[in-house]
């Protein structure tokens, strides 16, 4: 059932995001409404400030006046998320809430997807896309957050390190 969730944003009065995300998921536990609303969120981001101190590593909201809701929308979860207090409404036009789109949900990384490759460090791999097409080279390094692949590839005589999007290579056959 969990699929057929779907994220939703709310707009609250600026500053009251934390007491709102709080209150919601206070209120999902005690009407154990857990199979409705499964996921309640504020966007941080951190930012480093320069100041006459020195630079400083501070938390700050992404969209602040607004709180992301992952649920099932149903009369009972839209109930319970409009009548919180602080809550002004769903973002959508006139009532009707809208959920946000899957390539919006990826460029916010609320969600993470787990990606299974088919090649590993020290494999050989061909470079299907880029500059460097047709190309053979090594794995040295996986980065699954950045979803690149760090290849060494051997170009007139010299080897040479190239950073690639997981989709720009795949796996020899063995």
């Amino acid at each position: 059932m969990a699929e057929d969730a779907k994220w939703y944003v709310v707009h609250t009065y600026s500053g009251y995001e934390n007491k709102v995300a709080a209150t919601i998921q206070k209120t999902v536990e005690n009407r154990h409404l857990e199979e409705l609303i499964l996921d309640v969120r504020v966007p941080m981001e951190t930012v480093t400030e320069l100041r006459e101190t020195g630079a400083k590593e501070v938390e700050r909201k992404m969209f602040p006046g607004y709180v992301l809701i992952k649920m099932h929308m149903t009369d009972d979860s839209w109930y319970v998320v409009r009548n919180t207090r602080g809550v002004t409404s769903f973002v959508g036009p006139g009532s009707k809430p809208v959920a946000l789109t899957e390539k919006e949900i990826a460029a916010l990384g609320m969600e993470t997807v787990e990606v299974r490759l088919s090649y590993d460090v020290g494999d050989s791999v061909k470079i299907l896309s880029g500059p460097l097409e047709g190309f053979i080279g090594t794995v040295d390094e996986i980065d699954k957050t950045a979803q690149t692949v760090k290849v060494t590839v051997s170009m007139f005589g010299r080897e040479t390190p190239v950073e690639l999007k997981f989709g720009q290579v795949a796996a020899l056959e063995k």
